[in-house]
């Protein structure tokens, strides 16, 4: 029977980062690799068996049959993933050291500043439960800061990290599907709105985002609320 990658995910940014590098990388659904929900609002994410491949109890995570030893490996954290899988396959990271780090820079810009300040937006703009104005337009503007910053980099280079497609662009690109939510529109970042649909109209792309899609629900209930930032969020556990 053939081995396939099992992925933990959502219908998240994070998560289709994930779905698109796996697709992108000549991997396919179903053939080849296995999408098991992980459902936010549900609390899936504090259940034990997947507390043991993610630690930190966020999606996405995926498990390899076939690591680099030929044994299995788990790994956790969107970013991580996205390298294990350039380095498995050879595809969307440059071989030299110069070019490799000149990507990395950019995925670090995503995973630190970029994914988490728009998640920000997106939680105080639509799903905390009291509108706090400060909070909104502190997350605003730094949002539209870091697209500033996107767009100023997509002026001179036709891609994230230079002239090829690399797991910058595939980490960056699915926070930016979100920005009817962020309070600002791609019209006012000419670069980020070029470069954004080119990378939409990927075959890959588009079957990545589609990945969960089905499932996923509006994460605004009490139960939903509870799990993603009320006590269950924060608990200890062993």
């Amino acid at each position: 029977m053939k081995k396939m990658i099992d992925v933990y995910s959502w219908a998240t940014p994070n998560g289709h980062k994930v779905h698109i590098m796996m697709e992108e990388c000549g991997y396919r659904l179903g053939q080849d690799w296995l999408a098991h929900p992980i459902d936010i609002g549900a609390g899936d994410q504090f259940k034990p068996d997947f507390l043991k491949i993610s630690p930190n109890n966020k999606i996405p995570a995926l498990v390899d049959p076939q690591g680099p030893d030929g044994k299995p490996i788990s790994v956790f954290e969107s970013g991580a993933i996205l390298v294990y899988l350039a380095s498995k396959t050879g595809l969307f990271m440059p071989r030299s050291d110069r070019d490799k780090f000149n990507v990395l820079q950019w995925l670090m810009f995503q995973m630190g500043g970029f994914g988490p300040m728009l998640g920000q937006t997106h939680h105080f703009r639509i799903y905390a439960p009291e509108k706090i104005q400060y909070a909104i337009d502190r997350y605003t503007n730094e949002t539209r800061r870091l697209y500033g910053v996107i767009d100023k980099q997509l002026s001179k280079t036709a891609y994230i990290a230079g002239k090829q497609y690399t797991i910058a662009d595939i980490a960056i690109f699915p926070w930016t599907r979100s920005w009817k939510n962020q309070g600002l529109t791609l019209e006012e970042f000419p670069h980020v709105l070029r470069w954004h649909e080119e990378i939409a109209a990927r075959p890959a792309v588009m079957r990545g985002v589609e990945v969960l899609t089905n499932l996923r629900k509006p994460l605004l209930d009490d139960k939903a609320r509870e799990n993603l930032y009320g006590k269950t969020q924060y608990q200890q556990r062993k």
